[in-house]
């Protein structure tokens, strides 16, 4: 694998070969949507080969590891742009978009939805903009998801809470060590930023700033 790293091309071919069963697989759970398995299947190995390009071996996260949220991130991206039924305006569309990616990170981070308050302040855009975005959202075609299995609703809830932390921890290794801790001491021990910044030896201005330019981050870096 690390051949590929040097530019190897065969090294690449037979990476993408290997894992695409993966791909196969991560499609066949979209079985039962409107959408034809021929097409998800594609959409998967896109998102396969996109993994295969960005991996980096030397960042310690095995291939697997990296490629699964990739290929479902790639495969999530179809469905959202396939599914509104009245398509907002593009500013809107977008701000809904990115809301909703927000969304997905704060509730891996937080263990719950936030609020639309909350959702702001980390976008740093009114509440009623926000607002309207998050109703723009509802406006889209949502066919289930899922398998054909029959899933019960907490069951689904607790995969997509699964997926959110894998891929947020996935994320997170692009952040420098104090930004990461700053999150840490945010979302998972529940401190104020008054006592983040005792405890990491900054202001409290400065630890808004690195919770904000981080969220940011993260935000893009999960639509990518």
């Amino acid at each position: 694998m690390r051949r590929h790293r040097a530019g190897d091309e065969r090294a690449r071919e037979i990476l993408i070969e290997r894992y695409l069963p993966l791909a196969r697989s991560l499609a066949s759970r979209y079985r039962g949507t409107l959408e034809p398995m021929d097409d998800l299947i594609q959409v998967a190995s896109l998102g396969l080969v996109k993994a295969v390009d960005r991996w980096d071996p030397d960042r310690g996260l095995a291939f697997s590891t990296f490629a699964v949220p990739t290929i479902r991130g790639e495969l999530r991206r179809y469905f959202r742009d396939l599914t509104w039924v009245v398509r907002p305006p593009r500013e809107l569309a977008e701000l809904s978009l990115c809301v909703e990616r927000l969304r997905r990170l704060l509730s891996a981070a937080l263990g719950s939805e936030p609020t639309t308050v909350e959702l702001a302040a980390h976008l740093g855009r009114p509440a009623e903009t926000v607002a309207e975005a998050v109703r723009a959202g509802q406006a889209r075609w949502t066919s289930p998801l899922k398998s054909d299995a029959v899933e019960d609703a907490s069951q689904s809830a607790f995969v997509e809470q699964a997926e959110a932390r894998a891929t947020l921890d996935g994320l997170l290794t692009s952040l420098d060590p104090q930004a990461r801790e700053v999150l840490r001491l945010r979302f998972h021990d529940d401190l104020l930023q008054v006592q983040i910044a005792a405890r990491v030896g900054r202001s409290q201005v400065e630890v808004s700033r690195i919770i904000r330019s981080s969220l940011e981050t993260l935000s893009h870096l999960a639509a990518a």
